[in-house]
């Protein structure tokens, strides 16, 4: 940066705000570790490219069956391929921060850096933005979100045999808890004859803490989770968030069951978290931040399930 781009600075001021900034880059990346779950739980995809405008997929299925025949015969059955295509946009994210001049002058007379707390906040903004769009995407823009996709089998859990017939899973028997997630997972390999097998489940956090550290049955000291990642299968991990609160149908609390793979979903992100050149505005310097996200894309919906009511 020279000198001209800050008119308002002498030339110390200016290297000292440009190194500052250098720095903030470097910085920002690395500094947010909240439970914001949706990156720890979908894979994200940059293969679209920050030019992109939209996401096109397509997806093809074989037809056809084969027959005994006669030495002669010249009736084959014909096999064959279909495709569908797929769409999902490709929307831009914004926000901003800034440093005023007594700002500048403050901290580089006092020797101290500038406060990294701004730039924090951008990044902490846009990553909530990107959270909530990967749940539960955004009407408004057409924007595709995990809970959001209509195509992924949902329905209510099983009642337990409690009085008042009870879904809910601090109702439950460590035996009937059990039974809800078996059942969430067999239901998948099942419906699909095998095709799909899942490895994940996701709970809200207060279920997940509940089968942590309730006990599987009298006289042992397995808990529930323990217990079901021992005995299943398929589930190799399982997780929680606090999202998943109150999201499914009627405002219950649910779960979801799912092969975490990005060849079954992805969340689209073309363009991380970008700060642009520094924009003088009177006495304040602006720092615009930019990126582009596509959604969550679920390409095999029928490897997901959906149960809530617990």
């Amino acid at each position: 940066m020279t000198q001209q781009a800050f008119i308002n600075l002498d030339s110390a001021q200016t290297v000292f705000f440009a190194r500052e900034l250098e720095s903030r880059k470097a910085q920002t990346y690395d500094v947010i570790k909240a439970p914001l779950k949706a990156f720890e739980l979908i894979p994200v995809s940059t293969e679209a490219g920050p030019g992109a405008e939209s996401i096109v997929y397509e997806q093809y299925d074989s037809t056809g069956i084969a027959k005994l025949i006669a030495n002669y015969a010249d009736d084959l059955p014909r096999a064959d391929v279909k495709g569908k295509e797929f769409f999902a946009p490709i929307k831009s994210i914004g926000n901003s921060y800034g440093y005023s001049l007594q700002e500048i002058r403050a901290a580089q007379m006092a020797g101290k850096s500038l406060e990294q707390r701004k730039a924090n906040a951008a990044v902490r903004a846009q990553r909530e933005k990107w959270n909530r769009i990967a749940f539960f995407g955004d009407a408004d823009t057409g924007l595709p979100g995990w809970l959001s996709n209509a195509n992924v089998p949902n329905a209510a859990v099983a009642s337990g045999d409690g009085a008042g017939d009870p879904t809910e899973w601090a109702d439950k028997t460590p035996s009937e808890i059990l039974k809800d997630m078996n059942d969430a997972v067999n239901a998948i390999v099942d419906l699909t004859n095998g095709a799909e097998s899942p490895n994940t489940i996701v709970l809200p956090i207060a279920q997940y803490t509940m089968i942590a550290t309730t006990n599987a049955g009298t006289g042992t000291d397995t808990t529930i989770l323990e217990y079901f990642l021992r005995n299943s299968p398929f589930i190799t991990s399982v997780e929680w968030a606090n999202e998943l609160k109150g999201a499914f149908t009627g405002g219950a609390d649910g779960f979801i069951v799912y092969d975490r793979s990005p060849d079954k979903m992805t969340f689209e992100m073309p363009q991380d978290f970008e700060q642009l050149p520094v924009q003088e505005r009177g006495l304040e310097f602006v720092i615009p931040c930019h990126s582009r996200v596509g959604g969550t894309i679920i390409y095999y919906p029928l490897s997901q399930s959906f149960k809530y009511g617990i």
